[in-house]
Formats: structure tokens, C-alpha cells, sequence
């Protein structure tokens, strides 16, 4: 199926051909009939694609900010490389979707039912059931594709709270500008347009507002305080987008005594006190398409707030345009300015240069052909493959994978086949960037495909037991990202399949600590000391937000199963014996702390006599390092710093080694786990020590809960 995707490292814009979306409970899979190009929103998103990195960070500063901190512990090299792959991510343009259902994802849409929805650009969208919406029988598909951007003009109006008769300026007449006119006009206010556009002022007129043409040097000022005949306006919307700050000064002087102002569109906020003091104005910032937008659990998780206490949710929101223009009480259809097929999508992106663009719609087969619901695609002619290749297949290409994984892989002369993902659009793309010769969104066919004899798993950690278990059963090596399961019962089906392939399949899990260069020379030096030794780890984590889904114990697992196993496997490699047992403690229940597993402290006890503490904090800074280890035996210390310098004190025969760059082992990883398989030896790590270290980090997290 074919898709609009921007690049914003240069903001490129291709039409690309994609796997079909795989369907999912609480989304529907929905063949597109008509979109609607954003002018407003996608213009922005490729003039910044299009700006130089100075412009971008300009921009930014925030970001900039958080780079400069990652420069300082990780390296510039290894920063450098993380900000080139997060601009190098796809990005899906468009969020004004109509098409029909094709699968309801077991929701209460039906099949055959048209909805609105904020899909992208393509001919086939998955989107949460909580932003669609049904389109009534009267209202056709091209007012219908204007819906979710109307809802965002819906949500400004709601919040501004107009009355009948009051008087509102709508400053930017863009197409939320002319919609928020209409929108006010059927509320029964008295509406003011301002713009630069003779035309769209024009068109503002038609929809019942007086206007200001700044075009002509007329003074919006005077004009405002004439149309509240001299009361001052009661209300501002700003759906201008502007760098300046003056739509917003400009408004303040407009307003009447405690009045309001609205900011819907992306202008300068360089707010001056006096212009809001002593009229007491109110200043309020717009979301979207309203209540329920950024939040998972009503987006992604199909939880809806109760009517009751939420009125107008951004679902609701969509509904209520969808009345409004059932009843004509709003008409998009003036709006429309161009009309494109998909096929000619690049055509209509040429638009967005001109100004005086407006409504610009993307039109779709109306009845879907079979072939759009193809889940796998050919980027390139496949290799031919001999019975020693380790020929992989991967599931998942978010940031590590594509950043970190495939690349190691494709270096350590693995042959990649098949790229796999959710929604295709990352297959696609970094399947072309690392000569995959296929894309594919379907789990079943990669799983069957007997060319492939390894597959990478690099998913959702909740997902990641599963896959091992159908892979090993389909007879792969199987590499997984850590963790390996985030519930024992998951690991005895891990193991269950595992036995029945009595050994003719590897299982490896992505600890890649143990294979970095200073670890193996820390393994080297502790080879000949026999007495037992002290571990001292701290792991200066970072802080995730609570709602993160890293943090969700049965999605994410919790971030001591899904980081700090990390540290358990690497003390149990360099203490080359078996955990014998285990206490943890972590932070104390304390006002303004959600989250206190992943402030915590762990000690491991070993076979041998040894023991050590894995302090997992997220609670630091970011100027510290993130990774120190610390080992005594011997009347010495080894000292490792961020996986980048190694120092010995009193150390007989070493006193430090540094690297260029950080190497947390990665390459060397995939490279020992790739020659394995080519050369028919075992696993590089034993599959108990995978387990055992697996079942104590569930064990500990569990404990940490208590």
C-alpha cells in the first residue's frame, strides 16, 4: 500500500510503498477514501526537515540542552550517532483520515462502517478506536476529511467559552482560523478575522465575520475596539502561526477587563506582565483536539472518561463537528482549494509553497484492492543463501534496533532477509537503509519462511516471551533483547521450548556488558585471583516518567527487570560463579514519588564466597556517569567508568586503559552470538546461567513490589 512519509533529517517527502499495519484489539484497520493535507502542521514539519542542524537547534533548545549533557557522559561520537538516528526516523504525515472499516479490532465499530479518524497519509491506517468516529449518512467525504482538524478549532472555542453575543477576534485565517469563524458564528458571537490574506479575509466574510486585512495597513487595534463598540473584545483566538509575539500582545490590548485569550495556533510567547495585569486577563493554551490527547491510556488503551465528569473528550469532539455539519450549521467545502490522488501526493506537497493554500485533499480507491492488504513488501532482490549463512529475520526496528542492532548484525556477516514491524513503516524504511530484502508486518509468514534460521527480537518487552517461544518452536536461533520474560511462568515456557528442540537451537539474550572490551580485560585480570571479590555497580539510571510504558509491570516489566538485569548478568559473569542468594531494598514511600523500584539497592550472594551491591538509581544527574564498576579482591581495585576508561589501583602488572569512545559490547555481542550459529558451536552464553540470571532479576522486582 502506498504511504506519505517525511524525512526530517532533510525533509524529504516520498511516497512510499508499505506493509499492511497488523491488526490489533482496540484499533481498527480502516481503508482510506479521502485525507486532508495539514497545510498548517506539515508545512512546519518539513520547513524544520528542510532547516540546517544550527536552525534545528535553534529551535530547540531543550533538546540541545539534554545532547550537550549526553556529549559529556557518553562520548561525542556515540551522541552524534543517537541525534543522527532519532532525525533519521520516518515520520507518517497527516491526521485527517475518512475510509472504511475493515477490521474493528474487536471494538464496537462495525465492519463497513465510514469514520473519521486522525490516520495518516495512507491507503490502509490503523488508528485507536478512541479517535474515530462515525460519519453521518448526509455528510460527504470530502467535509468529513476536515473533521479532526475542526475538532482542534472545536477544542479552542470550548475553551475560550463564548456566549451568545459576545464579541471574539480569530486572528489567522488559515483553515482553523475559518473554521473557529464558522464555529463562533453557529455559537452566536459577533466575530472579527485577522490576516495578512486578502482572499481569506474575503472568505471569513462570507462565513458572517468583519474582518482586518493587515495587507491594507488596516489597524486591527482600532478596528476591535470599534466592532466591542469601545467595550474591548471578550475574546482572542490565535490560530496564527508566527514566530512573533505580537498576536499575543496585540490581543491582550484588544481585550476587554478579564477578558480571554486563547492560543490554538504556534506563536512567540514572550508574554509582557503589564499587558495582562491590569485587565486581568486570562491566558490558556489549546490541546489538540481535546480532552484525552498524549494520554496512553485513553488513546492506546481504549479507556473513555466518563461522560459525566469529561463532556467533551476529543472523540466527542469529533462527533459534535460531524452534528454541526450535518445540520449545515458549518461547511467545509469552501474550503477546498485542491484535490489530489495519492498517486500524485508529491504534487500536492508542492502546494504548501503557496500561501494562499487551503483545504488540500488526497483522494483513495473506494473499494480496497486485495493487494493493499499485502503485509509483506520486496525492497530488494533477495541474496542467495548457502546452508552456513545465518540468515536473519528481525522483529522490531524502534531506536536500539535500528540504531544499534541491525548494524551489528549486517557487521558481523549475518544476511538479513526480512524486517518486521508493527505498522511497516519502520520496516520499510530501515529495511532499504540496511539492504533487507524484505518488509513485512506478518509475524506468521516470517516464522514459516525456511530460509530464515535466526530470528532477532527487539519488541515490547511483554512481548517478548512469546516470540521467543513461537521461534524456538518454529526450530530458530532465537536473539532476544533483554529482558528475556518479565514472569517466571513465561520462563518455564521459554524453557519447555527450548528442551524439545534437545539442543539443535541457540537462545541468546542481548547482555551485551559481559562481551565490552574492558570487561573481558577485567575477566582476564580476575582469572588468576582466586579468593573471593567485591562488587560495587551503580547504574545512574535517569529518571522515566511513571506513565512511561518501560514502567508498566506488565508491559515494560518494571525497569529492574528491563535494565538492571543488566548489571545481575554482568556480576554473575565477572564473579564466574552461581547466585546463591539475594536481598533488595529500595526507596521509601515518600510524597512526590511515584515510582520507588527503580530507586533501589541490590546484593547478590555467589557460590564461591563472593558478593556484591547493584545500586539502581534514577534519582541522579546526568553529569555524572551513568555506569561505574567497581570490584575488590586482592588488595587491588578495578575501576570501570561509563565503559569507557579502566582503571587499576594497586593493581600488579595494570594501571588504566581508555577507550576513544564508549563500548558497552554490542558489536561484540551479536558478533560472538552470529559465530556460533555459523560455525555450529554453542551459544555464547550457557542457557541456565540465561535462566537463572532471568528468573533472580523477576524475583527481585517481584520482591521490590511487596
Amino acid at each position: 500500500m502506498k504511504q506519505v512519509l517525511q524525512n526530517i533529517s532533510n525533509g524529504d517527502t516520498q511516497l512510499v510503498e508499505v506493509p499492511c499495519p497488523q491488526t490489533k484489539d482496540g484499533q481498527l484497520l480502516i481503508a482510506t477514501k479521502k485525507t486532508l493535507v495539514s497545510v498548517g502542521t506539515e508545512r512546519m514539519l518539513i520547513d524544520f526537515g528542510k532547516s540546517s542542524w544550527v536552525q534545528k537547534a535553534r529551535s530547540q533548545p531543550d533538546k540541545v540542552k539534554m545532547v550537550l549533557e549526553k556529549v559529556k557522559t557518553d562520548g561525542l561520537m556515540p551522541t552524534i550517532d543517537a541525534v543522527r538516528s532519532k532525525l533519521d526516523q520516518p515520520l507518517p504525515l497527516g491526521y485527517c483520515n475518512v475510509g472504511i472499516v475493515q477490521d474493528n479490532g474487536n471494538s464496537n465499530f462495525k465492519l463497513g462502517d465510514r469514520v473519521v479518524s486522525n490516520g495518516n497519509h495512507a491507503e490502509i491506517v490503523r488508528v485507536p478506536k478512541n479517535l474515530c468516529a462515525l460519519v453521518p449518512d448526509n455528510v460527504d467525504d470530502e467535509s468529513a476529511s476536515f473533521t479532526v482538524l475542526a475538532a482542534i478549532a472545536l477544542q479552542g472555542v470550548r475553551i475560550a467559552n463564548p456566549t451568545i453575543g459576545e464579541t471574539v477576534v480569530v486572528t489567522g485565517l488559515g483553515l482553523v482560523g475559518l473554521i473557529t469563524v464558522q464555529l463562533l458564528k453557529a455559537n452566536g458571537c459577533r466575530v472579527l478575522g485577522i490576516d495578512f490574506d486578502s482572499s481569506k479575509c474575503e472568505m471569513a466574510r462570507e462565513f458572517g465575520a468583519e474582518t482586518v486585512d493587515l495587507s491594507k495597513g488596516e489597524d486591527p487595534v482600532s478596528k476591535a475596539n470599534a466592532f466591542s463598540r469601545c467595550k474591548g473584545v471578550d475574546a482572542v483566538i490565535i490560530t496564527a502561526s508566527t514566530k512573533s509575539s505580537e498576536p499575543v500582545s496585540q490581543g491582550a490590548t484588544m481585550c476587554r477587563k478579564r477578558g480571554r485569550i486563547v492560543l490554538v495556533g504556534v506563536v512567540g510567547l514572550e508574554l509582557s506582565r503589564a499587558d495582562f495585569f491590569e485587565k486581568e486577563i486570562t491566558f490558556q493554551v489549546s490541546c489538540s483536539y481535546g480532552p484525552g490527547r498524549y494520554d496512553s491510556e485513553y488513546e492506546e488503551n481504549g479507556h473513555d472518561y466518563p461522560v459525566g465528569f469529561v463532556r467533551w473528550t476529543e472523540q466527542r469532539n469529533f462527533e459534535a463537528v460531524l452534528d454541526l455539519m450535518s445540520s449545515g450549521s458549518i461547511n467545509m467545502k469552501p474550503l477546498i482549494s485542491h484535490r489530489y490522488a495519492i498517486e500524485d501526493a508529491i504534487d500536492a506537497y508542492k502546494c504548501l509553497d503557496d500561501k494562499s493554500s487551503l483545504g488540500i485533499l488526497l483522494s483513495y480507491s473506494n473499494s480496497p484492492d486485495t493487494l493493499l492488504f499485502n503485509k509483506v513488501v520486496s525492497i530488494k532482490k533477495a541474496d542467495t543463501y548457502t546452508p552456513q549463512d545465518v540468515v536473519c529475520g528481525f522483529i522490531g526496528g524502534g531506536n536500539y534496533a535500528s540504531r544499534v542492532l541491525i548494524p551489528a548484525f549486517k557487521s558481523a556477516g549475518a544476511k538479513l532477509d526480512t524486517l518486521l514491524t508493527s505498522g511497516g513503516v519502520s520496516a520499510v524504511h530501515h529495511g532499504k537503509k540496511n539492504e533487507f530484502a524484505n518488509a513485512s508486518t506478518d509475524l506468521a509468514q516470517l516464522l514459516t519462511n525456511q530460509e530464515l534460521n535466526t530470528v532477532v527480537i527487539a519488541t515490547q518487552h511483554n512481548l517478548h516471551a512469546e516470540q521467543v517461544v513461537n521461534a524456538l518452536n518454529a526450530g530458530k536461533n532465537v536473539f532476544v533483547e533483554k529482558p528475556l520474560a518479565l514472569t517466571n511462568t513465561e520462563l518455564d515456557e521459554i524453557e519447555l521450548a527450548y528442551n524439545a528442540q534437545d539442543g539443535k537451537c541457540r537462545l541468546m539474550v542481548g547482555y551485551n556488558r559481559r562481551f565490552a572490551p574492558h570487561v573481558i580485560k577485567m575477566k582476564a585480570l580476575l582469572a588468576s585471583i582466586s579468593e573471593p571479590k567485591s562488587f560495587v555497580m551503580t547504574m545512574n539510571a535517569g529518571a522515566i516518567p511513571s506513565d512511561h510504558w518501560t514502567q508498566d509491570p506488565n508491559v515494560g516489566g518494571g525497569r529492574i527487570i528491563g535494565e538492571a538485569c543488566h548489571y545481575i548478568d554482568l556480576m554473575r559473569f565477572l564473579a564466574g560463579s552461581e547466585i546463591t542468594g539475594y536481598t533488595a531494598t529500595s526507596m521509601g514511600a515518600a510524597p512526590g514519588v511515584e515510582i520507588t523500584e527503580d530507586k533501589a539497592s541490590i546484593t547478590l550472594t555467589f557460590k564461591d564466597g563472593s558478593f556484591g551491591t547493584i545500586h539502581y538509581l534514577a534519582n541522579g544527574g546526568k553529569a555524572f556517569a551513568k555506569e561505574r564498576i567497581e570490584i575488590f579482591t586482592n588488595d587491588a581495585v578495578l575501576q570501570l567508568d561509563n565503559f569507557r576508561k579502566l582503571t587499576g589501583y594497586d593493581w600488579d602488572g595494570f594501571k588504566s586503559d581508555k577507550l576513544l569512545k564508549q563500548d558497552k559490547g554490542q558489536g561484540s555481542c551479536t558478533k560472538v552470538f552470529v559465530k556460533s550459529i555459523a560455525l555450529g558451536s554453542a551459544s555464547p552464553i550457557d542457557f541456565k546461567e540465561i535462566m537463572e540470571v532471568a528468573r533472580i532479576s523477576i524475583d527481585i522486582a517481584e520482591s521490590l513490589r511487596k
